[in-house]
């Protein structure tokens, strides 16, 4: 009934889609199993993309020939780049999308490739032999064989939903949860634990009074997250925003014994920094107020998400509590908020290329390993699919550094270190945030997606490099423009800054901390006919490299510090249970990790500077 597969997608979530994409452009032959193929890239929680440090790690998937930027795009009713008051590491691209055009134009690009096909059903068990992966085994039984398998399978492994003292199973609201694949994996050496996200209520946005709520509109520039040729939206659906109140609070605080956040029903642990709406009131006990986000889920559909209030009490509470919210009175309530608890697998059973230890062939990726958000799940099914395929062809695993890419981090820290709580990106996360930056990341990233052979990367590259030559051009033509202080000194002193004595070149001009380059196009017309032949990418990507130039220098020299442990190599054999110099836990720790190079060693938690030392020596160093 089936032929052999090159690999197995298992669910077809924000990681499995992309998993499937990775492996099918790089030739291998894919099958994508879901569970309902109406629910393909559903956006489960949040109507949205990107965001601080999650917008870099879009931008990042799109310059390795990932699909969620495109998709994004196509669907978006509206943009902001956040963070836009900060320093360039800090911008952050985010888009509000519709949630049913981006399942379908997911759906649509999936169908069209032609090394993806699709399978509707559930998969309770793997074909494991001799410690190698198979391929997989449904719920009618049916064994369908492959080179190599990605399990994405979200918050569906035993997923069990709760709303105050009900609860069932379920891995997202009216679908069932997984169940098989965790007992087998236990059956085969590894570690399993329990993790918790949480849901706000969705509203009937004809029920809403808008006029006692703050408008949030989307940027007068519109931007998008693709490198690629997708369309830029003509309009834009606005934002609102509201907020909580002590009335609010004293409402919902009525059900908290009835909370199982707070009676002990929920074991697992929720996502710190997206609390649900008791907990935030719990935490924070001296705020007065929180504020929530009302957000549209489409162009054509009255639904709305309420960012802000993801809830597990009883239904009845979290209804009473949002009536009092300023714009919510007369409020229509969809569905209540729910908490969903699930297995995840922890991380430190991975090798850096996202495939198991324990397992051949066997690759983790999404909320499996203990992450949380679209974004972070997407990146992972792409590294995981990329992998996949490079393993079953006998090629080097493709594995991002963490001065590469935010992926690079993100898969860094979850296999170094680990986590025991959902795993969210933030740009405090990367050491090195000034090199990656949101408008840099096909300059960093699409050479490596050209060089591995994933297909349409050809006019990719092309636009790579000419981007990279003209940025050089406006920063040769910077460097050699003077200006005139008469065309100049006017503006500068009104703006307090330090008026001209002579001519100065126009990148002294520009490095100046309280001017930017739309100042200098503003008042410079020379130097605004030049620029105007270029794109405003190109333009802000040689602003970056000239304002920052110094910050830049100082990054790229701690990254080649760097480099030079990551290339100093760990046989897979070392003993460090035979050096009584270790600490105890870092010989623990590295025959669990089994580290590959001293630089990931130096990463691990609880190996020191001085246990790295002892290492040295033992390679000779």
């Amino acid at each position: 009934m089936f032929p052999k597969y090159n690999v197995i997608v298992v669910g077809a979530g924000h990681a499995g889609c992309e998993a499937a994409v990775a492996a099918a452009n790089l030739g291998s032959k894919v099958l994508l199993v879901t569970m309902n193929m109406n629910t393909i890239a559903q956006m489960s929680c949040n109507p949205a993309m990107g965001g601080v440090a999650k917008g870099q790690i879009v931008r990042e998937v799109d310059a390795l020939g990932g699909y969620s930027g495109i998709v994004t795009d196509h669907s978006m009713v509206q943009f902001r780049m956040l963070n836009m008051s900060k320093g360039p590491a800090m911008w952050s691209p985010r888009a509000q999308n519709d949630r049913m055009m981006f399942a379908a134009k997911w759906r649509q690009m999936l169908e069209e490739h032609p090394n993806i096909d699709f399978w509707q059903e559930t998969v309770p068990g793997l074909i494991v032999k001799n410690g190698v992966c198979k391929g997989i085994v449904t719920g009618l039984g049916l064994e369908i064989t492959s080179d190599a398998v990605v399990l994405t399978n979200g918050t569906f492994l035993n997923g069990l939903i709760h709303i105050g003292e009900k609860q069932f199973g379920g891995g997202r609201a009216g679908e069932k949860s997984a169940t098989g694949i965790t007992e087998q994996l236990l059956t085969l050496g590894f570690e399993s634990g329990r993790m918790k996200t949480g849901t706000p209520p969705r509203i009937d946005g004809r029920s809403l009074d808008y006029t006692k709520m703050e408008v949030q509109d989307g940027d007068a520039k519109i931007g998008k997250f693709s490198y690629s040729d997708t369309p830029t939206i003509a309009k834009q659906l606005p934002c609102h925003v509201t907020y909580t109140s002590e009335e609010v609070h004293e409402t919902l605080k009525e059900g908290f014994d009835r909370s199982p956040m707070f009676n002990g029903r929920i074991q697992g642990l929720g996502p710190r920094y997206c609390p649900s709406i008791e907990d935030k009131i719990n935490r924070f006990a001296d705020k007065d107020r929180h504020q929530l986000f009302v957000e549209p889920e489409g162009w054509d559909t009255c639904e709305i998400y309420v960012n802000g209030f993801s809830s597990s009490l009883p239904e009845d509470v979290q209804y009473k509590a949002l009536k009092k919210v300023p714009g919510f009175e007369n409020m229509k309530m969809f569905r209540p908020g729910y908490a969903i608890e699930y297995d995840y697998f922890p991380p430190t059973q991975l090798n850096m290329s996202l495939e198991t230890k324990l397992v051949k062939n066997l690759f983790f990726a999404g909320q499996i390993n203990g992450t949380t958000g679209y974004e972070e799940a997407a990146c992972q099914g792409l590294m995981a699919g990329i992998n996949a395929h490079q393993a079953i062809n006998e090629l080097e695993p493709f594995i991002l550094k963490r001065s590469e890419a935010y992926i690079g981090v993100l898969i860094d820290d979850l296999v170094n270190k680990g986590t025991n709580e959902p795993y969210r990106m933030f740009t405090s996360r990367a050491e090195y945030r000034i090199l990656l930056r949101q408008d840099n990341a096909d300059i960093r990233l699409t050479p490596l997606a050209h060089k591995l052979g994933m297909i349409n990367m050809d006019e990719r590259i092309e636009r790579v490099n000419a981007k990279i030559e003209n940025a050089k051009v406006i920063e040769r033509y910077f460097d050699d423009t003077s200006v005139d202080p008469d065309l100049i000194n006017g503006f500068l002193e009104s703006i307090d800054s330090s008026p001209l004595k002579q001519k100065v070149k126009a990148k002294s001009i520009l490095s100046r901390p309280n001017i930017g380059m739309e100042d200098v196009r503003r008042e410079l017309k020379e130097i605004d006919t030049f620029l105007s032949q270029y794109d405003d990418e190109t333009v802000t990507i040689s602003e970056v490299s000239m304002k920052y130039e110094g910050y830049i220098r100082k990054e790229q020299e701690m990254v080649d510090k760097m480099d030079r442990l990551e290339s100093l190599k760990l046989s897979e054999g070392f003993d460090y249970k035979a050096i009584k110099s270790l600490s105890i836990e870092a010989r623990e720790k590295l025959n669990s990790i089994r580290p590959r190079t001293i630089g990931q060693a130096s990463r691990i938690s609880g190996v020191s500077p001085s246990d790295i030392s002892v290492l040295l020596v033992h390679i000779g160093r």
